[in-house]
């Protein structure tokens, strides 16, 4: 029998999300971190200096998690639109899987509005890449002013997952999905391409 033995930085980074996402980064003291955690106080500070530092770990942490559930799922999607809709359908899985808490890092741009907080950097890189991706994945499929429309498809997932949060539903998400498909189907594929 092999016994998996974790370092105290990853039991912290486990715990921390666990309870920032059902819980709020905030509501959560450094007291039950490290006790949940079984680690010392100390090591929280050797890993990572303050908690606000484990907060923005913790959202880098969730945004490689996410891009890379995103990145294996859409191996098995030949067309592009299919991947961009496909962020709707990983969003939903993960709202069953976590409760529907709603968006992770809006939660922590909620928390947290002074944009100098270390959490707005994952949060940041997080918005960027989808958005990006969204655009690629227009652009691919031929749909004019692909950034205008990536930035509404993010609206609309956004909203998606404030809604999931509010009902504990993935419904809210869902209908984003099919909204977002309606404003694809509107843009006339681009004739130059």
């Amino acid at each position: 029998m092999v016994v998996e033995v974790t370092s105290p930085a990853d039991r912290l980074l486990a715990t921390a999300g666990r309870l920032f996402a059902a819980e709020g980064i905030r509501a959560v003291g450094i007291e039950r971190l490290v006790t949940e955690s079984a680690v010392a106080r100390a090591s929280l500070y050797q890993a990572f200096g303050s908690k606000d530092q484990l907060a923005a770990e913790y959202l880098r942490h969730q945004h490689e998690t996410d891009r890379r559930a995103w990145h294996v799922a859409s191996r098995r999607i030949a067309e592009p639109i299919g991947k961009v809709l496909l962020f709707f359908e990983c969003a939903a899985r993960a709202a069953r899987q976590r409760h529907y808490p709603g968006c992770l890092y809006i939660n922590a741009a909620a928390e947290f509005p002074d944009r100098s907080h270390p959490v707005w950097l994952p949060i940041d890189e997080h918005r960027e890449w989808m958005r990006a991706a969204v655009a690629a994945l227009l652009r691919e499929a031929g749909v004019p002013q692909p950034d205008e429309l990536a930035a509404s498809i993010q609206l609309l997932y956004d909203g998606g997952l404030s809604g999931s949060k509010a009902t504990g539903s993935v419904d809210p998400i869902m209908r984003a999905q099919r909204l977002a498909r309606t404003l694809i189907d509107r843009e006339p594929a681009d004739a130059t391409e």
